[in-house]
């Protein structure tokens, strides 16, 4: 036994160092860690337990003559903060972390242990895509992972975090999981690299440029955050884990609050501008309603317009959607519209209440959003509310405009509870644009419009453009002092903690997507 016993340490060894001394020496020169060494630096210290150590690839035929144990990919299970994960981890210097049948296994099996036990699953992407020398075999090892994605979507949290380079069909996993994180400089992501493009359009465009962290965070919406090194980016994942289920049969895990339930925000009394035309910051007022004003933002680089992220209310988790007065004045366009449909999904999928903060003037004018689709994307938001089954609580500040306040959580969609502050603007449009329309003939007539229409918008603006037309029809369920707006929402999750509805059966619904 003690002969085979030294067998198997010297194998295990030897899968220990899988990739050669040049190829370490040149990821560290990168300023990157190795697949082990991230595995290390993500989990709880010792909790890691690594499958198919010893797997190998069987492509004799290809013209690979090294068989190096883990074939490329490090899996297995540990835990972060105590509660469980499964992972895997691209080893590039094994073959480039490039797939092949028996790499695309390990994933396949640790994907459908994660499934069945209902727990997170982490992928740090590290690899060159698919082994070339594999053929068609690797195209269909990827095949399986894309079907795992999909069967494990709203089932348990799925997290990408790009460590290098991503490229080709291999970009496809990370785009159906919930959240993908990059960091500068050393990720990139692309369909086809720069050569590529220059050769079939003619455009020049570094790699940075085309699939950068920082171009997917701020221009395509792929990256959803983003950090400066690879630790930043590992202790961040493991902070997002803290908000959410392990599984969509679980609820968010509560803390211990460190933040008074009953406190007020007199704050929030003088936040609002004189002016409604003058912006304001919306984070300030999730800043100062949110427990230790902690607040994880979603997308924070991208579709500024509408702001998103985790919170904590009494120690539980939320999420929170909220209009940015501060960027092109709150309105919806369509990727604020996409960013928030998503967000509002990710959220309802994983037990995770809402919280939406409506300050909107409108959606967003212009041909090239009427062209680019802002009917169609606008109807996703509002289809991920209506679709939504958590509590659900709205809070209007300021503007609440026309349809697009009807698609930010309105009471006559779905909203468990509706609250306004004194401030809050409820109409079909503002004060400027209904009175050109209703009081047309009047202003043609007038023999000083601009007098008369002064006269017209501050009447209208007196009659309409307060919360109490709404109140007395039951659209907003109180108007309250900005000043209790936390202890409000605390009250409200706490009422509606035990909510249960039921979506009609059906295969699927149709999201316009």
């Amino acid at each position: 036994m003690s002969e085979r016993l030294s067998d198997l340490a010297e194998r295990k060894e030897q899968a220990l160092h899988a990739g050669s001394d040049r190829s370490i020496d040149r990821q560290h020169s990168k300023g990157k860690m190795l697949a082990r060494e991230r595995i290390e630096f993500l989990l709880d210290p010792g909790s890691f337990h690594e499958l198919d150590m010893l797997a190998r690839h069987r492509a004799h035929d290809s013209g690979l003559l090294e068989r190096p144990y883990t074939d490329g990919v490090v899996t297995g299970w540990g835990t972060i903060h105590g509660r469980k994960v499964f992972l895997f981890s691209q080893d590039f210097t094994v073959f480039g972390g490039a797939l092949g049948e028996v790499f695309a296994e390990k994933i396949h099996k640790v994907m459908d242990l994660a499934i069945k036990v209902g727990a997170p699953l982490i992928g740090l992407n590290d690899g060159a895509g698919a082994r070339i020398q594999e053929g068609p075999v690797s195209l269909a090892s990827y095949g399986g992972i894309f079907h795992r994605n999909v069967q494990a979507s709203g089932v348990i949290p799925q997290i990408s975090v790009i460590l290098g380079p991503c490229a080709g069909g291999a970009v496809y996993s990370p785009a159906m999981t919930d959240f993908i994180f990059m960091v500068k400089e050393h990720s990139h992501m692309f369909i086809t690299g720069p050569e590529v493009v220059k050769t079939v359009t003619g455009e020049e465009v570094t790699l940075e440029e085309l699939g950068g962290a920082m171009s997917h965070a701020s221009k395509s919406g792929v990256a959803t955050f983003v950090g400066d090194t690879e630790q930043i980016v590992l202790d961040e994942v493991r902070y997002l884990l803290s908000f959410l289920p392990s599984n969509n049969l679980e609820v968010p895990p509560a803390i211990t609050p460190s933040d008074d339930p009953h406190r007020e925000t007199p704050e929030l009394r003088d936040l609002m501008p004189a002016s409604p035309n003058i912006p304001y910051d919306m984070k300030s007022v999730i800043g100062a309603v949110m427990d230790d004003a902690d607040y994880v933002e979603y997308f924070p680089h991208w579709a500024g317009s509408i702001t998103c992220g985790f919170a904590r209310l009494d120690g539980h988790p939320v999420g929170i959607v909220g209009n940015q007065p501060m960027v092109l004045a709150g309105v919806l366009d369509i990727n604020s519209a996409e960013k928030a449909a998503r967000f509002v999904r990710t959220c309802d999928a994983f037990n995770i209440p809402l919280i939406t903060f409506v300050d909107v003037p409108g959606f967003l004018p212009g041909v090239d959003q009427e062209y680019g689709g802002i009917i169609r994307h606008g109807a996703k938001l509002l289809y991920a509310y209506c679709e939504a089954t958590v509590p659900r609580i709205q809070v209007i500040t300021r503007k609440a405009y026309g349809g697009a306040y009807v698609v930010m959580n309105s009471k006559s969609i779905g909203a468990d509870l509706a609250f306004a502050w004194p401030s809050a603007e409820l109409a079909v449009m503002g004060p400027q644009g209904a009175v050109e329309i209703v009081y047309r003939k009047e202003l043609a007539a007038a023999e000083d419009p601009v007098a008369k229409r002064a006269e017209l918008v501050e009447e209208y603006t007196e009659r309409f453009c307060n919360p109490y037309v709404a109140a007395e029809r039951g659209f907003v369920d109180d108007v309250i002092d900005p000043a209790h707006t936390r202890i409000k929402l605390i009250a409200g999750l706490e009422l509606l903690r035990s909510k249960r509805e039921e979506l009609p059966k059906r295969k699927h619904g149709n999201v316009p997507l």
